[in-house]
């Protein structure tokens, strides 16, 4: 394909394997998106294009798309905070879709979301459908500027959260059942979506079509959870349910903390359900979506993904635990254990008087600001990094002051130990968990 392709959201999951296939293809494609650090880890060597649906307006894009023949839309966001769902996908959509046509831009691929059509009553779909019915009024039969809206249902493959959660579910012991298990859902594998991305823009003629972008068939929240515990090589065991509220209050924070695939609009969606016939797909594409089972087996589980499945609830309740430890150590020696017993300690290593007093409230006040930032996830690498100094600092004055401590029974020094491998793991963790 000789063209030029504008792929805008291209450091999001389906973006990133979008961008991966046209490049592999010869495609001259252009990743843009919100970060261009991202966008530069991610594509190295290639030229990328920093953008914001939330702020650009047709101004801002006209440049960007001098000498573009194509542009791909997957900005979206999962949860309606700052530059939220009206900013981004329908204003900052609209705005691209103007300049597109004010640009001569001939084809122009928007990716919404099955459900964003009049029966939508989520936020998130009617400002998907809103970007889609600008685009589609544009040029209603793509004569100058054809035009697709695609609507995928779940779309699963390697890097997608919403997976990553699945696969979570279904590996631990007994798997864990989204609300009753019966949610009726479509999932669509990203290698097909991709695929059906591909065809359009290899298409010679004008196309002006909305088509749902679904899997063969439904399935149940059930049978997608054990379809990944299978993937990843575990027997069947019996699923154990989470109450609806247990469901509910998880979405609330993910709102709230912004952190997870999990949020008030998603929950609503998988309550309402999130199927379509595969017939638009099949008559539109020339083929049909591979079976989950299927899909996923072409990537073969291996120690990774069962290691990211089983560690994947792990990063905040660790981090919380350490946060504990290092809130309640600080709490302790502000005066809960007597401040008497605690200067004697001091002693033990040489420091007595205003000294001793200063360094038994210093280090508390260092061990409740450990805590409260691990509490928080405030940057967790770095104060990760201050703890494990800090828990060395300890130690060592101990060692050289008080080495019998070491041969205390109750391990006052030695779970040190313990606790620095432990927040090891949590700076590897949180690294690269949202």
């Amino acid at each position: 394909m000789g063209l030029k392709v504008l792929v805008v959201g291209a450091g999001g999951f389906i973006g990133r394997h979008l961008v991966g296939r046209l490049a592999g293809e010869g495609v001259c494609v252009i990743p843009a998106g919100r970060s261009p650090a991202r966008l530069g880890r991610l594509f190295p060597g290639m030229r990328y294009q920093a953008c914001d649906l939330a702020r650009d307006g047709v101004a801002d894009w006209l440049p960007r798309l001098a000498g573009v023949d194509a542009v791909v839309n997957l900005a979206g966001l999962i949860r309606d905070g700052q530059g939220g769902f009206g900013q981004v996908h329908e204003q900052g959509a609209i705005a691209l879709f103007q300049a597109c046509r004010q640009a001569g831009v001939r084809r122009v691929i928007q990716i919404s979301a099955l459900g964003a059509d009049e029966g939508g009553t989520t936020r998130y779909h009617r400002t998907k459908k809103a970007a889609d019915d600008f685009l589609a009024s544009l040029d209603p039969t793509g004569e100058t500027m054809d035009w697709a809206v695609l609507r995928p249902s779940l779309v699963i493959g390697p890097g997608n959260a919403t997976g990553d959660l699945l696969a979570a579910l279904g590996a631990l012991p007994w798997p864990l059942r989204l609300g009753p298990g019966t949610w009726a859902v479509q999932p669509i594998h990203v290698d097909d979506l991709v695929e059906a991305v591909l065809a359009l823009l290899r298409r010679e003629g004008p196309f002006a079509r909305r088509v749902d972008c679904v899997g063969p068939e439904p399935m149940t929240t059930d049978a997608v959870t054990a379809t990944f515990r299978q993937w990843l090589g575990m027997a069947p065991a019996p699923f154990i349910p989470i109450p609806r509220w247990a469901l509910a209050a998880t979405a609330w924070l993910g709102d709230k903390v912004g952190i997870g695939p999990a949020t008030g609009e998603s929950l609503s969606m998988l309550e309402a359900g999130n199927t379509a016939p595969v017939d638009g797909f099949r008559a539109a594409f020339g083929f049909t979506p591979r079976p989950l089972a299927q899909a996923l087996a072409r990537h073969p589980a291996g120690v990774a993904e069962r290691w990211r499945a089983r560690l994947f609830f792990l990063p905040a309740p660790l981090r919380l635990l350490l946060a504990a430890l290092w809130l309640w150590t600080g709490i302790v020696s502000l005066g809960l254990y007597p401040v008497a017993g605690s200067l004697e300690l001091l002693a033990g290593v040489g420091l007595t008087g205003g000294v001793a007093l200063g360094a038994l409230y210093g280090a508390a006040l260092l061990d409740l600001s450990i805590g409260l930032a691990l509490a928080v996830r405030w940057r967790p690498a770095l104060v990760g990094t201050l703890s494990l100094v800090l828990m060395l600092g300890y130690t060592g004055i101990l060692t050289v002051g008080q080495p019998d401590w070491w041969l205390h029974p109750f391990g006052p020094l030695s779970k040190n130990l313990a606790v620095a491998g432990a927040t090891l793991a949590m700076m590897a963790l949180e690294a690269d968990h949202g």
